[in-house]
């Protein structure tokens, strides 16, 4: 783990940094916390990282249309196939909340969401795409990425791996 002191807030009045770093200790994960510029865009923050997109992982909180949620894990380059993750998930709706519904449900605002240390452990499911690869995402904190390896993250977390995703 990094050894980046955990200080600043995610604008919720905790430390979204802190929580993600012990929920990933408590599963064994080893990830890298790394301080970084601010980006307006996925693809800037992969240029400051010196990553390519699709190396960035976006942790999206989707709604089911029973109230609960469950994050989908999607490479930078690509989007949530909603055919797809409708069949998998066995339901017929599924949305992406509004902002503020979204840190309700994880304690980390749109840029900083993770499934690591979120506040409601929700189900995960992340693209195929995934597996195999070191990839960067949220830490619980704007201004911070993680670097972990996705194989291990996937069975950290017990997400199921399957193919969410298309082209954007």
């Amino acid at each position: 783990m990094s050894g980046v002191p955990a200080s600043g807030t995610n604008g919720t009045g905790g430390n979204g940094r802190e929580r993600f770093l012990a929920d990933a200790a408590a599963r064994g994960l080893d990830v890298q916390i790394v301080e970084r510029l601010a980006a307006h865009s996925l693809e800037e923050a992969a240029e400051i990282l010196g990553i390519s997109p699709a190396d960035i992982v976006k942790s999206l909180v989707v709604k089911h249309k029973d109230g609960s949620f469950l994050f989908a894990l999607i490479p930078g380059d690509r989007q949530i196939s909603w055919p797809k993750l409708r069949s998998l998930v066995g339901v017929n709706k599924l949305s992406l909340p509004a902002a503020h519904v979204a840190l309700e449900a994880t304690g980390y605002e749109r840029g900083t969401i993770t499934p690591l240390g979120s506040t409601t452990a929700w189900p995960v499911y992340a693209d195929r795409a995934i597996a195999g690869k070191r990839i960067s995402m949220g830490a619980g904190q704007h201004g911070y990425s993680a670097f972990v390896d996705a194989d291990a993250l996937v069975s950290a977390l017990g997400a199921v791996l399957a193919d969410i995703s298309e082209p954007n």
